[in-house]
C-alpha cells in the first residue's frame, strides 16, 4: 500500500464552525441542566426510589461502551493486522478517548455529589465491580493516549506499537466486561442476573462504537472535503453488518435463556410481551430500527453502492443501541424485585410488587444529549490540531493486497 500522510483537519468552512458552535450550545445546555437539578434535588427529575439510575446513565453507559468499540478499528490494524485499517487507527483511538470522556462527564455529574468522585478514587472496595471500573476507565484513557503517540511517533514510538495494541485491546474487552457486569452481578434484579450480560456488553459495544467510528469519519472527510474510497467504506459496513447481526444472536440468546428458567418468566413477559413502552422500544426500537433496518441497508443489492445507505444504517444502528440500552437500564429497574422469595406479601406500603413508572425530564435528556455532544467536540478540536486523519483515504492500487 502507498504511504499516508497525516494532516490536521484544517477546515474553516461554516459547516465545521456551525458544528461546533451547535455542540457548544448544546454543552451549555447541558451544564444548565446539570445546575438545574442539583440546585432543586432529584424530586425535580423522573427518578424515584424504584428507578434510582435514569436516561442520563443509559446515556453514559451507551457512550462508555461505544468508546470501547470505536478501538476496534485500531485493533484489526495493530493487533490482527488489517492493512486497510491501519491508517485510521488514530483516529479511532481519538475517538475512543473522546467517547469515553463524554460518557463519564455525564456520569459524574449524575451522581448527585459530583464532588464525592474523590472518594471512588481514593477509596477503593475490592468487592464492588463499581471501584474496578474506576481503575478500568482509568487505565483506557492512559493506555489508549499512549497508543495513539505509538502510532503517530514513528522514531520512539514505533517499538511499542504491537504491545501498545495488544494491552488496548485486551484493556478495552476488559472494561465492556466490567461494564457488563454491573449488571450481570446484581441478583436483585430479575432482569439483570445473567453471566452473559458481560459478553454481550462487548459485542454491543463492537457494534455501537463502529456506528460511531463510520458517522464521525465521513463526517470530518465532509468537513474538509477530503476523499475515502468505495472499497474501505464497504470493508466497516460489512463489519458493522457482522457487529449488528451478533448484537440480535446474543439478545436472543439472553431472552431464550431467562425463558428457560421458570424464576425469570415475569420479567421476560414484561419485557417481551408486556404491552408497555419496553416491549415497543425492545421489538421496534432495538429489533426493528437498530437490528433489521440496518441489515437490510447494508446487505441489499440495492443500496450496495449508497453511501447514504451506510450512513443511515449507522445512525439507526445507533438509535436501535439506545433502545437496548434504555430496556436494559431502565425496564430492568421498573420491573418489581422480589423482596421476598417463595412468600406471598398481603399487603405493603412501599409499592411492593409494583411495576414501577418512569418519564424522563427535559433536564436529564439535555443532561445526556450535552454527553454526545461533548465527545464529539472533543473530537473534532482534537483532530483539528492534531495529525490524525490522512490526507486521503483512496482505495489502494492493488486490493488484493489489502
Amino acid at each position: 500500500m502507498a504511504k499516508m500522510h497525516y494532516r490536521e483537519l484544517w477546515c474553516d468552512s461554516p459547516r465545521y464552525w456551525g458544528g461546533l458552535a451547535l455542540l457548544g450550545f448544546i454543552i451549555l445546555l447541558g451544564m444548565a441542566a446539570t445546575y438545574y437539578m442539583e440546585h432543586n434535588g432529584h424530586y425535580v427529575t423522573g427518578m424515584s426510589n424504584q428507578v434510582v439510575w435514569g436516561v442520563p446513565h443509559v446515556f453514559a453507559l451507551f457512550l462508555i461502551v461505544a468508546a470501547s468499540g470505536a478501538l476496534n478499528v485500531a485493533s484489526i490494524g495493530s493487533v490482527f493486522g488489517g492493512p486497510m485499517y491501519k491508517p485510521l487507527g488514530r483516529f479511532s483511538g481519538l475517538l475512543a478517548i473522546g467517547l469515553l470522556a463524554g460518557g463519564l462527564a455525564v456520569l459524574v455529574l449524575d451522581l448527585g455529589r459530583p464532588d464525592r468522585l474523590i472518594v471512588a478514587m481514593t477509596s477503593y472496595n475490592f468487592k464492588s465491580i463499581f471501584a474496578w471500573n474506576v481503575i478500568l476507565y482509568s487505565g483506557f484513557f492512559g493506555i489508549v493516549a499512549f497508543y495513539i503517540w505509538a502510532m503517530m511517533d514513528r522514531r520512539y514510538g514505533q517499538p511499542y506499537y504491537k504491545p501498545l495494541g495488544f494491552a488496548a485491546f485486551f484493556w478495552r474487552l476488559a472494561l465492556t466486561t466490567g461494564t457488563g457486569s454491573i449488571f450481570g452481578f446484581l441478583v436483585a434484579r430479575e432482569a439483570y442476573d445473567a453471566a452473559i450480560m458481560a459478553p454481550m456488553f462487548i459485542i454491543m459495544s463492537f457494534s455501537f462504537g463502529l456506528a460511531f467510528f463510520i458517522i464521525t469519519l465521513m463526517s470530518a472527510y465532509w468537513w474538509a472535503g477530503r476523499t475515502i474510497g468505495d472499497l474501505r467504506l464497504a470493508k466497516l459496513k460489512n463489519l458493522l453488518g457482522v457487529f449488528v447481526g451478533a448484537v440480535l444472536y446474543f439478545s436472543a440468546v439472553y431472552h431464550l435463556a431467562n425463558l428457560y428458567v421458570a424464576q425469570h418468566d415475569g420479567v421476560e413477559m414484561f419485557i417481551l410481551a408486556g404491552g408497555n413502552a419496553y416491549s415497543s422500544m425492545f421489538w421496534l426500537g432495538h429489533v426493528v430500527v437498530g437490528g433489521v433496518i440496518p441489515l437490510f441497508l447494508l446487505y441489499s443489492p440495492a443500496f450496495a453502492a449508497s453511501r447514504m445507505a451506510i450512513a443511515s444504517a449507522s445512525v439507526l444502528v445507533l438509535l436501535g443501541g439506545f433502545f437496548q440500552m434504555y430496556v436494559i437500564v431502565i425496564g430492568g429497574q421498573a420491573f418489581p424485585m422480589n423482596i421476598f422469595p417463595g412468600k406471598e406479601v398481603i399487603a405493603s406500603s412501599f409499592y411492593d410488587g409494583v411495576i414501577a413508572s418512569y418519564s424522563p425530564t427535559m433536564a436529564e435528556i439535555m443532561l445526556g444529549i450535552s454527553g454526545i455532544a461533548i465527545a464529539m467536540l472533543l473530537v473534532a478540536v482534537a483532530a483539528r490540531m492534531l495529525h490524525v486523519l490522512p490526507e486521503n483515504l483512496e482505495d489502494p492500487e492493488n486490493p488484493e493486497c489489502a
